[in-house]
């Protein structure tokens, strides 16, 4: 889930910036400092939306750079347990597949794909139902559920994402069409 929070913090501009526009100066050193961070409460950091307000500067003896206090808007990105996010497989392993949904990744364990046996083919790399023969490859489209969720450590490298596409209306969309067809007639 996306969401706006409001943001107080003070920005160093460098001496050799004092001549560009304060705000975008503001704007780039914030970027730059906090996204892809994650925040446990409000998640990963994805950009400053916009500068609400900028103080005074104020220089430190011994630094030439100004201090300002500012307030400024931001997106963030967090997940949450239980909920249903749609992405891309972006890699499969023995052990299941990778899937990007916004700008994170989480697995699905070859346990949680489908109810199927699933075989891991290296060569194609692709997971493989044994009897119902779907397949799972790098670039499908997917709904899952986030079933685990660990928002430890600075990065979103160091998160660990659960997800399961073993419930109705979860899996590959062509799988989801395919139920849907069925359904119907």
């Amino acid at each position: 889930m996306y969401l706006i929070s409001k943001i107080e913090d003070t920005v160093r501009i460098p001496p050799s910036r004092f001549e560009e526009p304060l705000k975008d100066v503001a704007v780039e050193t914030i970027n730059e400092t906090y996204v892809g961070k994650i925040d446990k409460k409000l998640g990963l950091m994805v950009t400053v939306k916009e500068i609400v307000d900028i103080g005074v500067g104020k220089v430190i003896m011994g630094d030439g750079a100004a201090y300002h206090d500012v307030v400024f808007t931001a997106l963030f990105f967090k997940p949450e347990l239980h909920e249903i996010v749609e992405g891309e497989v972006i890699e499969i392993t023995e052990f299941g597949a990778f899937v990007r949904f916004g700008p994170m990744d989480g697995l699905v364990h070859v346990s949680q794909v489908t109810d199927d046996y699933i075989n891991y083919d290296g060569k194609r790399g692709a997971l493989i139902g044994k009897e119902s023969k779907k397949t799972l490859e790098e670039g499908n489209k997917v709904r899952a559920r986030v079933v685990a969720l660990s928002l430890k450590g600075k990065s979103s490298k160091e998160t660990k994402i659960g997800l399961t596409m073993r419930q109705p209306g979860l899996g590959r969309f062509e799988w989801i069409e395919k139920e849907k067809r069925k359904k119907k007639k």
